[in-house]
C-alpha cells in the first residue's frame, strides 16, 4: 500500500514536474548550441573587418579561437545557471533566498576580486583591438622586451637582459608595439 502510494506519486511528479525539467534542460542546450555558432560568426565578422593590421591568416584564427572561447565560457555558465534557477522550483525549492546571498556573496567577492575583474576586462580590450601579439617588441609600462605569454589576466615580456616580466593587465595603462613601426 505505501509502495503503490509512494509509485504513483513518483509517477505523477514526473507527468506534471518532470516534463518541465526536460523542456528546460533541453532549451538551455539548444541556446548553448546555436549561441556557439552565432558568437563564432559573430567574431569572425568583427576580426574581419578590423583586421587592418593582421596580415597573418593563422594569427587571426587563433584571435577568432581565444575571443569565441572567451564568449562561450561566459555565456553557457549564464545561461546554464538561469537554467537551474529555473528548474529549482519544480523540486519544491524557492530560489530567492539563493539569489539574494548569492548577491551578497557576488557583492563580497566582487570588492575583493576588484583588480582580478579589471585585470580580465583589460586582457579582453587586448585582444578585441590587437594591440600586440606574442613575439612582437613592446614597451610596456616602461619595460621594453618581447611579449612570451599573453592571456586574459597577464602579460610576459621578456627583456633583452633575460629578465620575465609579468604584468597585470589592469595595470597597463599604456603600451607601445615597436614591432608595427
Amino acid at each position: 500500500m505505501v509502495f503503490e502510494s509512494f509509485v504513483q506519486n513518483l509517477i505523477n511528479w514526473a507527468v506534471s514536474h518532470g516534463i518541465k525539467v526536460i523542456i528546460i534542460l533541453f532549451i538551455a542546450w539548444l541556446i548553448v548550441r546555436i549561441s556557439k555558432v552565432f558568437i563564432f560568426k559573430l567574431i569572425s565578422v568583427l576580426v574581419e573587418k578590423s583586421k587592418g593590421l593582421i596580415r597573418n591568416k593563422e594569427i587571426e584564427k587563433q584571435r577568432v579561437e581565444t575571443l569565441v572561447n572567451v564568449l562561450n565560457s561566459a555565456l553557457k555558465i549564464i545561461i546554464w545557471l538561469i537554467a537551474i534557477l529555473t528548474i529549482l522550483p519544480e523540486f519544491g525549492v524557492n530560489p530567492t533566498p539563493l539569489l539574494a546571498g548569492a548577491g551578497l556573496v557576488g557583492l563580497a567577492i566582487g570588492m575583493g576580486s576588484k583588480n582580478l575583474v579589471q585585470d580580465y576586462l583589460a586582457g579582453l580590450f587586448i585582444l578585441l583591438e590587437d594591440q600586440y601579439r606574442i613575439e612582437e617588441e613592446v614597451d610596456i609600462s616602461g619595460k621594453k622586451g618581447k611579449v612570451i605569454d599573453l592571456n586574459l589576466r597577464r602579460t610576459v615580456i621578456k627583456d633583452s637582459d633575460g629578465a620575465i616580466h609579468y604584468i597585470p593587465n589592469g595595470q597597463i595603462k599604456s603600451a607601445s608595439n615597436l614591432s608595427r613601426k
